[in-house]
């Protein structure tokens, strides 16, 4: 994956460092879990109750590295028929809206479902076909937890999305916070952030997760 431009912001500790922010935009079919994968990462939080995304959402949760602190804006995307060609069909649909100028993206499919893994592969064209630069694309296998309800070989899927995508793959479990911080990891070493250090996830989030924010030392 290439390194993303990243964007300076407000300055932190007496203005001796400054606030890095990248926008990651997440997004796949109906059902695959982009949601639980989020608020695993930001809070610690599994529900158990499946309810759809409906309206677009933007988590901010902040990464202390090496005395830089950086901010992910994460938006969790509910389901589009396809990712929007032009700023005008970005901003007519509120579902859609700072799509294209994210820095990089998480496309998320459920290992037990081929549909899924269809809609992200049509996605991840579409990014490539309307972005004029290249830009990071991680892909996804949620729902590990049911392995044995899979429906493509894991090493089928890594092959084709590492040597023919040329993307990122991970695969978690979000019901079990299983490898969700290193997917989080993977996607910062793809914009260019590998020096980043991650503390364990039971002691990384404490009182700041009640402002919808996070540190991880």
């Amino acid at each position: 994956m290439v390194p993303a431009r990243r964007t300076r912001s407000w300055s932190h500790t007496s203005g001796r460092a400054m606030v890095e922010t990248f926008k990651v935009a997440v997004l796949g079919a109906p059902g695959v879990g982009k949601t639980s994968i989020i608020r695993q990462f930001v809070s610690n939080e599994f529900g158990e109750t499946y309810a759809p995304t409906r309206t677009r959402a933007v988590y901010a949760p902040a990464l202390v590295m090496n005395e830089r602190v950086l901010e992910l804006r994460i938006l969790d995307v509910p389901p589009i028929a396809s990712f929007p060609l032009n700023s005008f069909q970005e901003w007519s649909d509120t579902r859609c809206r700072g799509l294209r100028s994210a820095h990089a993206y998480v496309l998320v499919y459920d290992i037990c479902c081929f549909e899924s893994f269809e809609y992200i592969k049509v996605l991840r064209q579409q990014i490539l076909d309307c972005r004029a630069t290249e830009v990071p694309i991680l892909i996804v296998g949620n729902k590990r937890d049911l392995q044995r309800r899979r429906v493509m070989p894991r090493r089928t899927v890594a092959q084709l999305v590492k040597k023919s995508w040329k993307c990122g793959y991970v695969e978690c479990s979000a019901k079990h916070n299983w490898r969700v911080l290193l997917l989080f990891r993977e996607l910062l070493r793809g914009v260019g952030c590998g020096g980043c250090k991650f503390a364990h996830p039971s002691i990384r989030l404490h009182g700041a997760l009640r402002r919808n924010r996070c540190s991880v030392m």
